[in-house]
């Protein structure tokens, strides 16, 4: 059952909601996750049962990614620019962040990257700064469930020969 509740799902489902759907308890629920993930790992199947973003989904293995990518290639799934990923990496290790101080780190307008990272569901509104003047940004479950990552704190950690970005702590940004 919980195969079949997965499989429709457009988005990671959290064990108790699966629990409901199946009318199971959330520790079987979680046991039968586990189990099926470990079943699929050890029979190498073309796809995966992934922990992403708080919840449970079906992936593509990433060993057969270049298969399946030359079979979606269709413009719908393009990929970033850089500075797209660029400016992506600074909201996600900075959140929330205007996009003012995104454009001092990066150096450049960020008006159209950061627009386009909204409409593909990466980047949300997050309020406005405390004198309420910039709008902030962060990322999305989205952004989790694209990346593999069930929090923000299994981004990995910047690299060291990056700039710092606390350098760039202007309070006018």
């Amino acid at each position: 059952m919980l195969e079949a509740v997965l499989l429709v799902a457009d988005q990671p489902l959290d064990e108790g909601t699966l629990a409901r759907a199946v009318e199971r308890t959330r520790a079987e629920v979680a046991a039968t996750l586990r189990g099926l993930a470990a079943d699929y790992d050890d029979e190498s199947r073309g796809f995966e049962l992934q922990h992403v973003a708080g919840g449970w989904r079906y992936t593509t293995r990433s060993a057969y990614a270049d298969v399946v990518e030359r079979f979606v290639v269709d413009g719908a799934q393009a990929r970033l620019t850089q500075a797209a990923l660029e400016t992506l990496a600074v909201v996600a290790y900075r959140q929330p962040v205007s996009r003012s101080r995104i454009s001092a780190i990066r150096g450049v307008n960020v008006e159209g990257v950061v627009r386009t990272l909204v409409a593909r569901g990466l980047v949300e509104e997050a309020g406005t700064d405390p004198g309420g003047t910039a709008v902030l940004y962060r990322t999305t479950g989205f952004f989790l469930e694209r990346l593999g990552l069930a929090s923000l704190a299994d981004l990995p950690e910047v690299a060291d020969y990056l700039p710092d970005l606390d350098l760039v702590d202007d309070p006018e940004l």
